[in-house]
C-alpha cells in the first residue's frame, strides 16, 4: 500500500454513494489531487469536520487506481470557521476557491506559489486583515501574475512607453498608451489605478486608506480581467457584493450559487437586502475587446 503525506487545502467537495465524498485538495508538494474520504459524512466519522472548504490540512492519502483515498487528516488552520460565519468572508473566499480550482488544471503537478498565495489569502480573510473585497481583488491579480498573466499598471503593456497612462485594456495587459489604446477600454482614475498597483504589489498602507468609489472600479477591472484570462465567468463572483466598503460581500439571490459545491456547508444568511452587482457596466465595457465575450 502506497502512502503519502503532504498539506493541503480543501478546495471542493461531492458526495459519493450513501457516506463517502470526493475532496479536491491543493496540495503543497503534490498540485491539485482527488481523493475518496469513505464515511466522512456520518456522524461518527472522525474527520468529516476537517474536509470541509477553506480548511487547512495535514493529509495522508493512499494512492488509489483512479482516486486517492483519504486515511488520515489532522487540522493545520480551521480557516473554515471564521470564513463560515460571515457571508461577506464566505462569497469572496469562495470565488478564491473557485480561481485556484481553474488556474490549477492539471492534477499531480506541483503548484507551490499558488498554494501559498490562496494560503495566505484565507489566512488574511480568517483574521479579518482588511475588507474582503481588497482581500479579493489582490488574491485575483496575483494568482493571475503568477499563472503568467501580470497586469501593467504603469508603462502602456503593448509598446512599453513610460506612463503613468490613463487607458485599461484587459486584453493588452493593463495599461495603453493613447496611440495603442484599442475600442472596448476603459479610462478608470488615476487613484484607481494606483489601488490595483498595490493590490498587486501588497502594498496594504495605500489600499486600506481608499474610498468607496476607488475600489468599485477596482472591483470592475480586476473582475473583467480575471475573467477574460481564464476564459470563462467564475460562478461565485456575481454573488459578491460590491456596494459597500463596511459590507464588501452579501447575498444577491441565490445563496447557494456561491458555494463551490453543492454538496459544501451552507453559508451565512445575508443579513443587508439584496443590491445589483455594482461590476456588471464595467465589466461589460472591458469585455467588449473580447474575442470571444
Amino acid at each position: 500500500m502506497v502512502l503519502y503525506r503532504d498539506e493541503a487545502l480543501v478546495l471542493r467537495t461531492h458526495k459519493l454513494g450513501e457516506a463517502d465524498r470526493i475532496i479536491t485538495f491543493l496540495t503543497r508538494e503534490h498540485g491539485k489531487v482527488r481523493a475518496v474520504a469513505k464515511g466522512v459524512r456520518r456522524t461518527s466519522s472522525r474527520f468529516g469536520a476537517r474536509l470541509e472548504p477553506f480548511m487547512f490540512v495535514d493529509v495522508q492519502l493512499h494512492v488509489g487506481r483512479n482516486l486517492d483515498i483519504v486515511t488520515q487528516a489532522e487540522t493545520v488552520q480551521p480557516y473554515a470557521r471564521a470564513i463560515f460565519a460571515d457571508y461577506g468572508l464566505y462569497t469572496a473566499g469562495a470565488v478564491m476557491l473557485e480561481t485556484a480550482d481553474r488556474l490549477v488544471e492539471a492534477e499531480r503537478e506541483p503548484s507551490v506559489q499558488q498554494f501559498w498565495l490562496l494560503a495566505g489569502a484565507l489566512r488574511a480573510l480568517s483574521e479579518h486583515a482588511h475588507a474582503p473585497g481588497l482581500v479579493l481583488d489582490s488574491y485575483l491579480l496575483r494568482a493571475l501574475a503568477v499563472a503568467g498573466w501580470a497586469p501593467t499598471f504603469s508603462d502602456c503593456a503593448r509598446c512599453g512607453e513610460p506612463g503613468p497612462h490613463r487607458a485599461f485594456s484587459v486584453a493588452q495587459g493593463g495599461t495603453v498608451c493613447p496611440r495603442c489604446r484599442p475600442p472596448g477600454s476603459t479610462a478608470p482614475a488615476q487613484e484607481t489605478v494606483d489601488l490595483l498597483a498595490a493590490l498587486l504589489s501588497g502594498d496594504w498602507a495605500v489600499a486600506d486608506a481608499t474610498d468607496d468609489r476607488c475600489r468599485r472600479e477596482a472591483n470592475g477591472i480586476v473582475a473583467a480581467y480575471s475573467q477574460y484570462h481564464l476564459e470563462r465567468a467564475l460562478r461565485s463572483l456575481r454573488m459578491v457584493d460590491r456596494t459597500s466598503p463596511a459590507a464588501p460581500a452579501s447575498a444577491l439571490t441565490d445563496p447557494t450559487a456561491a458555494r463551490p459545491d453543492g454538496d459544501s456547508p451552507a453559508p451565512p444568511s445575508a443579513t443587508a437586502p439584496a443590491a445589483p452587482s455594482s461590476i456588471s457596466a464595467t465589466e461589460g465595457a472591458l469585455h467588449g475587446s473580447h474575442p470571444n465575450p
